[in-house]
């Protein structure tokens, strides 16, 4: 079935990648690439010299700006921008954790998405157009027992999506989110093998996602076949998700 795949034609636009590096960002860099787009990936990563990844921690403020900056100058644009950085963290109960862990990880993948949505937004405002798409997780919906930091950031995004695509809703810019279970990544190794296998077990499909399949909704989400959603929050979980 693969060449029933949609086919998207995103040349001349410009995307941002947080976590552009591995992983699933790094996937739907690739896929948007393929479709014709201009990729910036920001990622803990080195730089290089084409403007194409710029080394930039989300919970920096001071450097996600500065970044939004370089690339509106080295491009001209942000017409889409995929929050995708995220940091797990270890799987234990509440009052196991390190207090500085769990910010960090709430820091991360909440604060984080707040801070480039921040930078971005007002260059998307001025041009009255944009893509906001949130890599969120089921966990922000079920709350996964022994991550709570992660299910209480990863619930945060889904209500920030919500809120901001209320606030932007008649400026051309639509954000939306996408809720995935598990998905084959190197952020598994964070967890326990035997949280990662009970993941499984709740998905009626009983596998992992894949990085490609979180690409392509959010290929959609960007296109212009997506054009009366916002605020939403799109299930990628092989059937686990009940509402």
């Amino acid at each position: 079935m693969a060449d029933d795949k949609a086919k998207y034609d995103f040349a001349g636009r410009v995307a941002v990648v947080t976590g552009g590096a591995s992983g699933i960002g790094a996937e739907v860099g690739r896929q948007l690439r393929q479709a014709g787009a201009t990729v910036v990936s920001w990622d803990l990563a080195p730089a290089d010299e084409a403007g194409t990844a710029l080394a930039v921690d989300v919970t920096d403020r001071a450097a996600v700006d500065a970044a939004a900056a370089a690339t509106a100058a080295r491009w001209g644009r942000i017409d889409f921008l995929v929050n995708s950085a995220g940091f797990a963290g270890p799987t234990v109960p509440l009052d196991d954790y390190d207090p500085a862990q769990w910010t960090r990880i709430v820091d991360v993948n909440l604060v984080g998405v707040f801070n480039v949505c921040r930078a971005v937004v007002p260059l998307m405002r001025r041009a009255g157009q944009g893509r906001i798409v949130n890599i969120a997780s089921l966990a922000g919906k079920e709350g996964t027992p022994n991550a709570s930091a992660y299910s209480a950031a990863k619930a945060g995004v889904l209500a920030l999506t919500k809120s901001l695509g209320k606030e932007l809703a008649t400026t051309g810019i639509l954000v939306n989110a996408i809720a995935p279970a598990a998905v084959r990544t190197a952020i598994l190794d964070q967890m326990a093998p035997a949280h990662v296998q009970t993941m499984v077990d709740k998905s009626p499909m009983r596998r992992l996602g894949e990085p490609p399949e979180v690409a392509e909704m959010v290929a959609w989400l960007c296109s212009g076949s997506c054009s009366f959603s916002t605020g939403a929050v799109f299930d990628l979980s092989g059937g686990r998700a009940t509402y």
